[in-house]
């Protein structure tokens, strides 16, 4: 695999005209974005009518989010991938003291039990979604750098790990399973298109499996939330309730749903329907169409991120090539683990959907992200040079 991102192939031919945004990733993106403004205003109407007194407030915040996050989509898109590389390192730093300043009393907000936002007075920050994207960042920078050393050398793979755990570790401290899930995931597949060694993959995966089952039979907390989903029927009303419902909402809305706003589950039944379980008032009004509809989409910008990878790589430019990498796989895990979640196949991790979901922090950063690869594959089109290729690397 590793021949994907350090083979250089012809360059694209002279003369060639590149496309500004490619229509691949830029259409599943409106397309996604508009929906979750329908869908969030559908599921929360009703609960923000009787617990603040606005029907719209939660769709307003969200629209002002999606704008936050248009314009974090044209900064990321206009800003060259050599200035993001060589700003790596300042990103880590940026990342880990978010999560860092979280956990500490006073300036972490607390709620249900989890520590994971900043107070900036006028919205609060869920840091672990920065801190992903600042990570992404500077690992597609290191790939880069030390490539040599990640596929002979354990210890090329061992620093990343390294930070990994140290990220993890913090990110679990909140504690925000869901969000280290899915960090780690993506992280792991960067490192195999880097061409890691199984052997090192083998090895980690091993300390990995104990490291996670210590963690799980030493919170009562997380276990239960690790099998409840197994059979939330023995417990409908109490670990049990949210998924139940969920799987009722899904149930209810067959092959063509019940219509759009006509949904009964999210009206008091439903927790969280318009964040973490927005998939599931989805599938109540839209049924199964709607839902192969938004699967498909969310396939389409995977596969293209894939692909963009590929044609950067192919180009020489192999900072955008890891880039496209991490944005893709973090996308595709996050929403195959929130349909996942909603439909009761795994467990209940907190986890939004990708621009569907309710989410200040989740939306900026996906848009943000969305920017960054928008820029990848603009830069692979034109065949813009690398900030570093393969030549010139130590």
């Amino acid at each position: 695999m590793s021949a994907v991102l350090h083979k250089s192939t012809d360059r694209v031919a002279a003369g060639r005209a590149a496309v500004l945004f490619d229509p691949w990733l830029l259409i599943p993106t409106v397309a996604l974005l508009c929906l979750g403004l329908v869908l969030v205003a559908s599921a929360s109407m009703s609960v923000a009518d009787r617990e603040l007194g606005d029907a719209f407030y939660y769709v307003e915040r969200q629209m002002v989010y999606a704008v936050l996050g248009l314009t974090a989509a044209a900064v990321g898109f206009s800003t060259p991938l050599k200035v993001w590389e060589k700003l790596g390192t300042t990103f880590l730093l940026l990342g880990v003291l978010l999560l860092v300043l979280v956990l500490l009393p006073g300036i972490g907000v607390e709620v249900n039990g989890s520590r994971r936002w900043l107070d900036l007075v006028v919205t609060r920050l869920q840091v672990s979604e920065a801190a992903r994207l600042c990570v992404f960042i500077y690992l597609a920078g290191y790939l880069v750098r030390r490539h040599a050393q990640v596929e002979q050398q354990f210890s090329g793979f061992a620093r990343p790990m390294v930070l990994l755990a140290v990220v993890c570790g913090l990110l679990l401290a909140e504690p925000d399973f869901g969000a280290a899930s899915v960090l780690l995931g993506a992280v792991l597949i960067m490192l195999f298109m880097a061409g890691a060694r199984w052997r090192d993959f083998l090895l980690f995966f091993a300390l990995a499996g104990l490291a996670f089952a210590a963690l799980a039979w030493s919170s009562p907390y997380r276990m239960q939330r690790l099998t409840a989903f197994l059979n939330p029927w023995s417990d409908p009303f109490n670990s049990g309730f949210q998924l139940t419902q969920a799987l009722i909402a899904i149930g209810r809305g067959q092959w063509f749903g019940v219509g759009l706003g006509e949904g009964i589950q999210k009206l008091f039944y439903l927790p969280e329907a318009h964040t973490d379980f927005v998939f599931a008032v989805m599938a109540e009004e839209l049924g199964l169409l709607g839902v192969l509809s938004v699967i498909g989409l969310y396939g389409v910008l995977v596969w293209r991120a894939f692909h963009v990878m590929r044609r950067a790589a192919d180009n020489g430019q192999l900072f955008g090539a890891y880039l496209a990498c991490g944005i893709g796989a973090w996308l595709g895990l996050q929403a195959f683990i929130n349909i996942g979640v909603n439909m009761g196949l795994l467990p209940t991790k907190g986890l939004t959907l990708p621009l569907l979901s309710a989410g200040g922090s989740s939306l900026i950063a996906t848009c943000a992200a969305l920017g960054l690869l928008l820029r990848v594959a603009r830069e692979a089109q034109a065949g813009v040079s690398g900030w570093r290729t393969r030549e010139v690397m130590p």
